[in-house]
């Protein structure tokens, strides 16, 4: 803190820890030897982890203060904000988070001070036997031996933490509680279930009245409401995981496949279609049996054993090997949608976002190494082109060898500074995931952001050159010998279920007019107006605009609101007036009546919004 106020005084204002040779460190942390020192303010990860496991302290020592027999569990920051499990007779209320809210800010007012304290694991074990804080003696004595010991106090509240915090409560100027849920102890279904309080903190009230009200337009957005509302797709009972996209969710579905080949025609690649089901020996071969058995499906043909394929990429190298390559034929480039199946546990499922059954639109480049950053440049304009079309942006993240990866840490090495030059030539930012790569070699993961700022994670570049040594895989070089390709494993939809769920959400339901499930409604004011109304709609479908004619006999009004409802993109109202000069009055989503149209004016107009395929 010393070092911030005599850097300004801006600077000692917005820190909230520091990072010391890159270990996160409190403010109060005592500087006895030189080092890199750098400042974390909330735009940070770290210090927004720090503001919200601070946070969560003052949850705990509220409840404290409110109920007296209370035992604490575990309280750490999360994505989103923080949590607490607490274990109590008391049954916490909705009514209680209001109280307890009111004692958090209680506790801010009063600016106390986060202290550390480093002590022995007798003195630790001495102070929460005598507190009688049960799973805090549990987990110092499953701490190893050489581990310090660390506490956080501010005032009367003392927990084990190994921290960092921010310097006092009166930082954590806003704060939510937001939601209960029930929490087994160290998540062990054998062990006694807690009571869990959810909650977020920012440092400005503005911020976190911006999250609120993004909560709230989430939940206007949820795909799985508006799935149903729009009749998009369904999950049965009978398919846990496995969902079913009805007629106009086909509709989204085969746009987006259209607009993906002829998309992958233009950079270049062949699409091809492999097995779902191929033999346990291939999965064995490619690694997948070691590292990713556990979310695999099986089965027997034959007397001999066969998985479900949970990846593309295998079956997409047993085509590669159908011929003899050339250099001449590198970089060969095939996509595939291919339908996988992956085991995900059932508390996991989530509508579209998480399924046990999607289709990837994979790719895989087998190139020359010296072909690398071209074709990695090669995808990201190929993401670019797709992500811009949906009016969404993105960051690139790289990530690097994880604990549990085939290969040698030389060949990782090649493989990920590949990776990064290839981002650091085209000027684009990028965060570094350490650990987080696939088991096979590096990535790019594209993080999309959508129209009330939710991220997403899609689209990904992975750089492999184990699989072609695994499967052998040659090309025959200028010299006339064998050599081994590298390989590119890329989608850019991700999973296409996810991704048609990501613009349910990003567009709200209401898509743009080339993929919208209905394109144009035609409303007859009486009966004797349908003979016009279905005349128009031939001419439509013609020109393959889905139309669709509400003939039914209801009030004008009552039809314009369904329609509305439906969010479909154009509304033609068709009455005495219109069939008599062959006209349209044409409704437009969001703008309401922009005047009557020519039948062939509007024509003209939608087909050209669609071949555009403009984001509106």
């Amino acid at each position: 803190m010393q070092l911030a106020e005599s850097i300004s005084r801006s600077l000692a204002k917005s820190a909230l820890v520091a990072k010391l040779d890159g270990q996160v460190v409190d403010l109060a942390y005592r500087l006895n030897k030189g080092g890199k020192v750098e400042f974390l303010t909330f735009e940070d990860e770290e210090g927004k982890g720090a503001l919200r496991h601070s946070a969560s302290h003052i949850l705990a020592q509220a409840v404290k203060r409110l109920y007296g027999d209370v035992k604490l569990g575990i309280g750490p920051a999360i994505a989103t904000g923080f949590y607490y499990d607490f274990d109590t007779t008391h049954t916490f209320t909705p009514d209680d988070l209001e109280k307890i809210q009111a004692e958090m800010e209680k506790i801010v007012k009063e600016d106390l001070p986060i202290e550390r304290m480093e002590v022995s694991r007798e003195e630790a074990l001495r102070l929460f036997t005598e507190q009688g804080e049960v799973y805090k003696v549990e987990l110092i004595r499953d701490l190893p031996e050489d581990v310090t010991i660390s506490l956080y106090r501010q005032g009367e509240f003392i927990d084990l933490c190994a921290g960092p915090h921010v310097p006092s409560t009166g930082r954590v100027k806003a704060i939510k509680l937001q939601s209960l849920a029930g929490a087994y102890w160290r998540g062990d279904e054998k062990r006694k279930m807690l009571q869990r309080i959810y909650g977020t903190a920012f440092e400005k009230k503005a911020d976190l009245d911006a999250y609120l009200h993004m909560l709230e337009e989430a939940a206007k957005r949820d795909h799985r409401k508006l799935g149903r509302e729009l009749d998009l797709f369904s999950i049965q009972d009978e398919g846990p995981g496995f969902p079913f996209f009805h007629p106009k969710g086909m509709v989204i579905r085969n746009e987006l496949e259209n607009f993906w080949r002829k998309l992958h025609v233009k950079y270049g690649y062949q699409e091809i279609k492999t097995p779902i089901i191929l033999h346990q020996r291939l999965w064995q071969q490619s690694g997948h049996w070691d590292h990713y058995r556990e979310n695999m499906y099986f089965t027997t043909i034959d007397g001999e054993g066969y998985a479900v394929k949970p990846m593309n990429c295998p079956g997409g190298i047993l085509v590669y090997r159908t011929q003899h390559h050339s250099y001449r034929d590198l970089p060969l480039r095939t996509c595939e949608l291919g339908l996988v199946h992956r085991h995900e546990l059932s508390g996991a499922l989530h509508g579209l976002m998480r399924v046990r059954s999607f289709t990837q639109d994979d790719a895989h480049i087998f190139m020359l190494p010296s072909q690398i950053k071209d074709e990695i440049q090669g995808v990201i304009d190929l993401f670019n082109e797709v992500y811009s079309t949906f009016g969404l942006s993105y960051h690139a993240e790289l990530s690097t060898k994880p604990e549990k990866a085939m290969g040698s840490d030389e060949i990782w090495e090649v493989a990920t500074n590949a990776l990064r030059e290839a981002l650091e030539e085209r000027g684009m930012p990028y965060k570094v995931n350490e650990g987080d790569g696939a088991f096979y070699g590096p990535k790019i993961d594209f993080h999309l952001q959508d129209s009330i700022g939710r991220t997403w994670q899609c689209g990904t570049i992975q750089l492999d050159m184990l699989m072609p040594e695994k499967f052998d895989l040659t090309y025959v070089g200028e010299d006339g010998q064998k050599h081994r390709p590298v390989m590119i494993h890329r989608v850019a939809y991700g999973s296409l279920e996810r991704f048609i769920g990501i613009l349910i959400e990003h567009y709200a339901g209401a898509f743009p007019t080339w993929l919208a499930p209905v394109q144009v409604k035609i409303l007859p004011i009486t009966d004797r107006h349908v003979a016009y109304a279905q005349e128009i709609a031939t001419l439509m479908r013609d020109k393959d605009i889905r139309v669709e004619v509400d003939s039914r006999n209801e009030k004008i009004g009552y039809k314009i609101r369904e329609g509305q409802l439906e969010k479909v993109p154009y509304m033609l109202i068709v009455g005495d007036k219109e069939v008599e000069t062959r006209t349209v009055a044409v409704r437009k989503r969001g703008q309401g009546d922009i005047g009557a149209q020519a039948v062939d004016d509007f024509i003209a107009a939608i087909l050209a919004e669609i071949q555009r395929k403009i984001n509106n």
